[in-house]
């Protein structure tokens, strides 16, 4: 059974740092693409950052060069390391994964809240 579980949600204050796990188990987080989206209230849901299948790491511009995703193959989780954080990264943040490699991200996790206060 695939499961995701995020922690490292918190409320921090403009320019603070937090960092996002997420366990998965089901599958090995090598196997398949895994990434990071948020979800503000009264908006969709948008992809944050993950990693493409040749490995490099992708970010959505409004947080390139503050957030940092990250794998750890041996825990089987991946993180993201969020710096700089700014009232307009206030979301819901979940996990999700694509498994088996192809599919539409069809994994997901029950999400952490991240609120930056000004």
């Amino acid at each position: 059974q695939v499961q995701l579980v995020e922690s490292g949600g918190s409320s921090v204050q403009t320019g603070g740092s937090l960092k996002l796990s997420c366990k998965v188990s089901g599958f090995a987080i090598s196997t398949c693409p895994v990434g990071w989206f948020r979800q503000s209230p009264g908006a969709e849901r948008t992809w944050v950052a993950n990693f493409a299948s040749d490995g490099t790491p992708g970010y959505t511009l409004s947080v390139k060069g503050r957030f940092t995703i990250s794998l750890n193959i041996a825990e089987n989780s991946l993180a993201l390391q969020m710096n700089s954080l700014k009232p307009d990264d206030t979301a819901l943040y979940f996990c999700a994964a694509a498994c088996p490699r192809g599919s539409p991200w069809n994994y997901w996790g029950q999400g952490t809240q991240v609120t930056v206060s000004s």
